[in-house]
């Protein structure tokens, strides 16, 4: 009889699982860490840390590693010292790109962004060159839902616009002082389809 166990299928399906967890995980803890480190570990002061740890809990991340990533990020634990750069620039046609990366070696990095730039057509800027063309905003996206009441909680809320679009997705737009407790009215509300929170 030819061909692989069924043992041998789950096993090679189970390591393929867990090395795409394990990539999820990293990159959420070094966000956790860097947010951590900008805006202070407490998540009722720090809103970038609270949706970041919601990621984590969303993709089963045990509260323990959450917490000991968030002390690393306020200097009670040692380990790699990452920090946050942002960098701007131009794409072609030109387009205002803005990238934001978490980062333990700043020399590598650029050399990284500025290779990314050149290779596609575009040029790296000087800080502030774009960033004046952005706002920080919070969606929150429904897949589906009632738009009528998706629209009258949006409202009372303050919410900065409501976009319905071709698929029936909406999103919600809020600022990003207003995206917790808005996401926390609509959970309340049980509207919940799959809903998706970023800043």
């Amino acid at each position: 009889m030819a061909g692989h166990s069924k043992w041998h299928n789950i096993q090679h399906r189970k390591g393929a699982q867990d090395a795409k967890r394990g990539k999820i995980f990293t990159k959420l803890i070094k966000e956790i860490v860097i947010s951590a480190k900008i805006g202070g570990g407490r998540i009722e002061n720090n809103h970038s840390l609270k949706i970041i740890i919601d990621k984590a809990l969303a993709v089963n991340m045990r509260r323990n590693t959450i917490e000991n990533a968030v002390k690393r990020g306020n200097g009670d634990f040692d380990g790699n010292n990452y920090e946050k750069i942002r960098y701007e620039g131009y794409s072609l046609g030109g387009t205002a790109i803005m990238v934001d990366c978490l980062s333990d070696n700043r020399n590598r990095t650029i050399s990284d962004i500025r290779h990314a730039f050149l290779k596609h057509g575009g040029n790296l800027g000087r800080d502030g060159s774009v960033s004046y063309l952005f706002t920080k905003q919070g969606f929150i996206s429904f897949d589906t839902g009632n738009e009528n009441q998706i629209m009258e909680i949006a409202l009372d809320e303050g919410a900065q616009d409501i976009i319905t679009n071709d698929d029936d997705s909406i999103d919600v737009i809020t600022t990003p002082e207003d995206l917790d407790e808005t996401k926390k009215i609509y959970h309340n509300a049980d509207i919940s389809d799959k809903v998706m929170v970023r800043l």
